[in-house]
């Protein structure tokens, strides 16, 4: 096999439509993907359903997840940074420990 994904038909069903696309992605993937998606819609619960286009419904979740996503960047980026000047700390202890010893 030479390491490309073949493309494949998927069907995914978010806010009661189903979706079909081709892909290289896993499906079980995209379900899972697909149920995160739905999980949001219920829980905007059935007012909204009534209340907005599923258009409208699908941008709420969409600025939901993007907002869920540039959280979790921001508190990646503060673990690098407290890794990085951990390590950095370390190694300065290191070094001025290797200095005194010789």
């Amino acid at each position: 096999m030479s390491g490309v994904e073949e493309k494949r038909s998927v069907t995914v069903e978010i806010a009661g439509s189903r979706y079909r696309m081709t892909t290289d992605a896993d499906p079980a993937d995209l379900a899972r993907l697909a149920a995160v998606i739905n999980g949001r819609i219920e829980r905007l619960g059935p007012k909204a359903a009534r209340a907005a286009s599923p258009a409208q419904v699908l941008a709420v979740v969409a600025l939901a997840l993007a907002e869920d996503l540039s959280e979790a960047e921001a508190r990646l980026a503060r673990v690098e940074e407290r890794t990085r000047n951990t390590l950095d700390a370390a190694i300065e202890r290191i070094d001025a420990h290797l200095g005194t010893a010789t």
